[in-house]
């Protein structure tokens, strides 16, 4: 039996979609737009390819190069006890200079995190001032900054933590807005309910909120700086990175493998003791 038997014209599929149209176009709307953008996304990736001049045969064809190299870098020796210290210092130091550099970037972004937060401060012209200052800070990077510190106070790792000190002021100073404007509403009505101030909300019903996420950041930062730190190293700004650039100079290719399993083993080290931290705080946070 037909479809008209059974339930009658009302009830076919050609009378449903003429008379609700719109649920049956938003599909296909939606399928286009979705092939659309990838459309886009691959011809700009395409493009991108074609005009870098990228090229899969001169990948392969270096690999034997890459081959021999790595073959000289084995096994890793740091040439004497001597230079084992003193690569180690340089070591040392590029930790001092990423946690200097990133401790201080916190405290200083904090206050400027909590002018960037709309349940803070509702002035927006405040707002628009402090996030456009921040994003111009962040918009720089920091090999950048490194370059401008040194021609400000010369070569060496003071130089180094400015650079992350700068850097990671923009960023810190967003990632802390947002998390302020993610907290939950209700603790700071409970203080205000209670006859607190807006000084008491923000001590007691936001900052405990946010300081596990806060630390969070601030610990993964510290990672991450330690190799920007070795980067920044390259270009005068004192650290490990400035041995590591000498023994790549000097094809001590040994030496160099040396230095990159230093880093590696510290950086693998501090991401373990920051994951263990970050668990802890979110544990407590939890509570």
């Amino acid at each position: 039996m037909s479809e008209q038997r059974i339930f009658g014209d009302a009830f076919t599929h050609r009378a449903v979609v003429a008379r609700h149209p719109q649920f049956f176009q938003s599909i296909w709307t939606g399928k286009k737009k979705a092939l659309t953008i990838f459309c886009l996304a691959l011809g700009l990736y395409l493009f991108g390819w074609y005009s870098l001049g990228a090229s899969f045969g001169q990948l392969w064809g270096g690999m034997g190069k890459f081959g021999w190299i790595v073959g000289l870098m084995l096994p890793p020796d740091p040439g004497s006890l001597h230079l084992a210290w003193v690569f180690f210092h340089g070591l040392i130091e590029t930790l001092s200079m990423a946690f200097l550099g990133t401790l201080v970037a916190a405290c200083l972004a904090f206050p400027f995190g909590l002018l960037a937060a709309k349940n803070v401060i509702p002035n927006p012209l405040i707002h628009v001032f402090i996030r456009r200052f921040l994003d111009t800070i962040r918009g720089i990077d920091t090999l950048i900054w490194a370059l401008i510190w040194i021609g400000v106070v010369g070569l060496g790792p003071f130089a180094g933590v400015l650079a992350i000190i700068t850097s990671d002021f923009g960023s810190f100073g967003k990632l802390f807005s947002e998390a302020i404007e993610a907290a939950d509403k209700k603790p700071i009505e409970g203080v205000q309910a209670s006859g607190g101030s807006k000084l008491h909300a923000l001590r007691f019903g936001i900052i405990p909120q946010i300081f596990p996420i806060i630390a969070s950041q601030v610990l993964y930062y510290f990672e991450s700086n330690t190799r920007s730190a070795t980067i920044i190293g390259i270009v005068g700004a004192g650290g490990i990175g400035l041995y590591l650039t000498e023994t790549i100079r000097t094809l001590e290719w040994q030496q160099t493998s040396f230095i990159i399993i230093l880093v590696l083993v510290t950086v693998s080290i501090i991401d373990w003791i920051s994951g263990k931290l970050r668990l802890a705080f979110i544990g407590q946070q939890a509570r």
